[in-house]
């Protein structure tokens, strides 16, 4: 019951992490989410997205259609 929590945290941080943001603190983000249909995420695109750049300095992918 104590690894729900724990996993209750982590989930909240990562969330909070990627919400959206009036001021975005990467310029590659930015670039990204201006375009329609580009999202930022974390590890590889799903099957149908190529990744076009990176985002949040370079952590994230870049994915669109």
């Amino acid at each position: 019951m104590k690894i729900l929590y724990l996993l209750f945290a982590v989930f909240l941080l990562l969330f909070q992490a990627t919400s959206g943001s009036a001021d975005p603190l990467f310029a590659d983000t930015a670039e990204c989410r201006s375009a329609q249909g580009k999202f930022c995420r974390a590890g590889a695109c799903p099957p149908t997205f190529t990744a076009t750049g990176t985002c949040h300095g370079g952590l994230m992918n870049c994915c669109s259609k």
